[in-house]
């Protein structure tokens, strides 16, 4: 009789890198037939991994009773106890204490190579070494493979598309059989966002060329809420789904997009989950550092005029500013994705 492998996987967060680990497990419990895989993550991301066959969740309240150093003591007891491997794809100071006190049981543990010297001299103003580095997604096979299990992923390794509940249909003016394109057109930071008036352009000109078309629009935040029920009544086949759904909800309308559009944030790789084509943009930061939607080809990608940007990225998560780079995406070519768009969805 085969002998089970149980692997705790971590990865608390955060929502794009959760995502970025799901073609691994698909590709992982498809290939291997004795592997067992336990996710350790927040419960809100938990809906990623559902209905994934010899995959179970365990649920790290990392604000509540698993917080501080006890807390992470608890959530070790909290482990069970045929688990006997940790996969570490996370690799912060709560992984590592926790990999510690597992590592007390006798578990063998391999952790992920982040590739922090390679992300530096990319993101250096001076002496800068621009050129392609691992993906996430790539890192994590990496850390399966140290522990006996390669895999070689593929377009297959997606999930398969959602039915949309009526409750959701209720909630908006779409119907089952409406072709949806996805537009998520912010970001947590503002180098990694598009200008306002290049949103509106960029919905002005798919209302003109794909006017059949309905475009649900994806945000968090009251702010973000705010803007896009403005751009929503602006734009007469936009609609807003932001804050109106829970994430699984909102997961089921992702899936069955023609297209999704996003920043480098977490929507893109949400949609990447399902196999959805995701155009991206690209300001502070660059599809180099390896954060780019799963298996997305280099023309869904839109970066600025590095001719007249020579020190991007600025940084990996586009969390700092340069001076004089504050309006990069501007350069970014509309007519460009317009025509990238079509060549999509046809």
């Amino acid at each position: 009789m085969e002998t089970k492998q149980h692997i705790l996987v971590i990865r608390l967060s955060a929502m794009g890198d959760v995502a970025m680990l799901v073609p691994v497990v698909l590709a992982l419990t498809k290939k291997f037939s004795n592997l067992r895989l336990h996710i350790l993550t927040k419960a809100m991301f938990s809906p990623f991994f559902e209905d994934i066959p010899h995959v179970e969740v365990h649920i790290a309240d990392t604000r509540g009773k698993h917080k501080s150093l006890p807390g992470i003591l608890r959530l070790a007891t909290e482990i069970p106890d045929r688990i006997n491997v940790v996969a570490d794809v996370h690799n912060v100071l709560r992984s590592k204490i926790l990999r510690r006190v597992l590592s007390m049981r006798g578990l063998r543990n391999e952790i992920i190579k982040k590739g922090r010297k390679e992300k530096k001299a990319l993101t250096r103003t001076k002496n800068k070494i621009f050129e392609p580095l691992q993906t996430s997604h790539e890192r994590y096979v990496d850390v399966f493979s140290r522990l006996g299990y390669p895999v070689d992923l593929k377009p297959s390794h997606v999930k398969p598309k959602q039915s949309i509940n009526d409750a959701i249909l209720d909630q908006l003016p779409i119907a089952k059989e409406d072709r949806l394109i996805g537009f998520a057109p912010f970001a947590a930071h503002r180098s990694k966002r598009l200008p306002l008036d290049k949103i509106k352009l960029i919905l002005q000109r798919l209302q003109e060329i794909l006017p059949e078309q309905k475009i649900l629009l994806f945000g968090g935040g009251k702010e973000e809420i705010e803007d896009l029920n403005e751009l929503s009544n602006t734009f007469s086949n936009c609609i807003s789904a932001a804050g109106k759904f829970s994430l699984k909800e909102e997961l089921s309308l992702i899936s069955n997009l023609q297209l999704m559009l996003s920043m480098d944030s977490g929507n893109g790789h949400l949609a990447a989950m399902y196999g959805v084509p995701v155009i991206t943009f690209w300001g502070g930061t660059h599809p180099y550092a390896g954060f780019a939607p799963y298996l997305q080809p280099k023309e869904n990608q839109f970066v600025p005029d590095l001719a007249k940007y020579p020190l991007l990225p600025m940084s990996i998560y586009g969390n700092k500013m340069i001076q004089g780079y504050e309006n990069v995406m501007d350069s970014i070519d509309v007519n460009l994705v317009i025509k990238r768009v079509q060549e999509i969805v046809g």
